[in-house]
């Protein structure tokens, strides 16, 4: 679906952008590829590898709402990936996280339509169900207005998805090259923050093919999740360093000790699908007398609700990955 078709990235220099970038030009030959983001340096670097004729690089910022009409005239699909993501930096500069994460959703929401775009699939994470902190509760707001965007879509033909999943293997600023620039650096110990800490883990190749299916599922005001593994954060580090001393020095501002991708208290609204979960919409949309269509998806895979109460937590996952298979799995993950 995305053969001769134009497609834009915001926040397109990040791990994630370049990533489905690489992918998109591997596999599809769309008419137009647009990296939309703030920085300068990175697209120029970014441009010295990907650099076929479709391309277009676009200097801009989601917070400015007329560069971002302007970026979209003429576009079919829109991936969201551009956010202030660091979460206690967002607690130490809360309006700003705010600016680029819900204002900027409303930017690119309303964008999309002024540009009848087809499509448009916003990245979330697994820190906006239940969030306790900043970055958390701006990305439930961003989720929110996508999701209810589909009901004052009118005329166009504009559909609204979010994607949500946990920690990307070896991304800008998480903890993989974190660990790995303190190896490296002759370190002493690990610092751990606690030691029952658990996360989701996927790689950036899966988050991006997940990303493109769910382009062709969608109906449109669905939250997909994947079905991915946890780890253990002490395992993590027995994997990247055996043998290496780990200090517990305590829970960061915002940080919780297990994350949640499907709350309970959305268990009502959850469909479980062989490989994935959908989080219906809480509202009903114009001309639907309920979410029942949401069993079937456009690909036609059938869905089925979970008990009451369901949730779909890091620390209670039936899928966990012991040391041995956290370094096989980085190391596919990091080709």
């Amino acid at each position: 679906m995305f053969d001769g078709k134009s497609i834009l990235i915001t926040g397109g220099t990040g791990s994630f952008g370049k990533k489905y970038t690489e992918t998109l030009l591997r596999r599809y030959k769309p008419s137009r590829l647009v990296i939309f983001s703030r920085d300068e340096l990175k697209q120029y670097e970014m441009s010295q590898q990907f650099n076929a004729p479709c391309m277009r690089y676009f200097i801009g910022d989601v917070r400015d709402a007329e560069r971002m009409r302007q970026a979209m005239a003429g576009v079919d699909i829109v991936i969201h990936a551009a956010a202030l993501k660091q979460v206690p930096a967002a607690e130490y500069n809360p309006m700003e996280c705010i600016k680029t994460n819900v204002h900027g959703a409303e930017n690119v929401i309303a964008a999309a339509l002024h540009n009848n775009v087809e499509k448009v699939i916003a990245l979330s994470t697994d820190k906006a169900a239940n969030p306790i902190n900043l970055y958390g509760a701006t990305k439930l707001c961003s989720d929110k207005l996508f999701v209810a965007a589909n009901n004052v879509v009118g005329s166009h033909r504009t559909r609204f998805a979010v994607v949500r999943y946990g920690n990307v293997v070896g991304s800008r600023g998480s903890v993989v090259p974190f660990f790995q620039g303190l190896i490296d650096k002759g370190a002493d110990e690990l610092p751990i923050t606690h030691a029952q800490m658990t996360r989701f883990w996927i790689s950036l190749q899966d988050g991006v093919d997940f990303v493109l299916k769910n382009f062709e599922r969608m109906h449109g005001g669905e939250i997909f999740v994947p079905k991915i593994p946890s780890i253990r954060v002490v395992d993590l580090a027995t994997a990247m360093a055996p043998g290496l001393k780990q200090k517990i020095i305590g829970i960061r501002p915002g940080e919780k000790l297990h994350e949640v991708m499907c709350p309970a208290d959305d268990s009502h609204l959850t469909l479980e699908f062989d490989d994935h979960y959908v989080l219906r919409p809480s509202i009903f949309f114009q001309g639907l007398d309920d979410n029942s269509h949401f069993l079937r998806n456009k690909l036609g895979e059938e869905g089925r609700e979970v008990e009451l109460g369901f949730e779909y937590q890091s620390g209670k996952n039936d899928w966990f990955l012991t040391p041995a298979e956290i370094v096989e799995f980085n190391s596919k993950a990091m080709q």
